[in-house]
């Protein structure tokens, strides 16, 4: 009988050493990052960079971005809404492409460059977007731009223009609108 007990004492005592425990308050998780591929199209430059990990947009790289965006025709540079790179992340990782370099037409335009645009095509707002570092105009290469449309319009968080003949898609983080 004392054998009994004692061997059911140890049973108890023995058991939960093999309980799975849960991960320490401390240990680290994993900090989802944001990163977006670019190419110019007016300047031939590339940029592969990481923006924003978590909730904590990098200033040292939302610099370089608009540096990049710049205006290509005067070369002046603005500072962009933020909203407009985590749209395009969002919309490269919605057509499963999230690592895709997309081409960059235009981004920030100075109201000169604006006003040059308009004097050539009706196509070009007079109080575009672009001229708050507000709006982006891209192509993602090896997606048709109209799928690139939908699937902006799907995202539901902009305007989005469709420009079929020059094969190109603009976003914007303003209101949700499209033409």
């Amino acid at each position: 009988m004392f054998k009994a007990v004692c061997s059911i004492v140890c049973l108890f005592f023995v058991i939960p050493t093999y309980a799975v425990s849960a991960p320490a308050a401390d240990a680290p998780t994993e900090v989802p990052t944001y990163r977006l591929r670019l190419y110019h199209t007016h300047t031939n430059q590339r940029l592969d960079i990481v923006y924003r990990r978590g909730d904590q947009y990098d200033p040292t790289a939302i610099q370089q971005l608009d540096s990049f965006l710049r205006d290509h025709r005067t070369h002046d540079v603005h500072h962009f809404d933020p909203r407009l790179f985590d749209l395009l992340h969002d919309l490269t990782a919605s057509l499963g492409h999230q690592d895709a370099e997309i081409n960059v037409v235009c981004g920030y335009r100075t109201p000169w460059s604006n006003n040059f645009l308009r004097s050539r095509s009706r196509a070009v707002a007079q109080h575009s977007l672009h001229m708050q570092a507000m709006a982006i105009d891209i192509r993602l290469p090896g997606v048709e731009t109209a799928t690139l449309r939908d699937a902006a319009l799907r995202l539901h968080r902009g305007g989005v223009g469709y420009y079929e003949r020059e094969q190109f898609v603009h976003v914007d983080v303003g209101r949700v609108r499209r033409w």
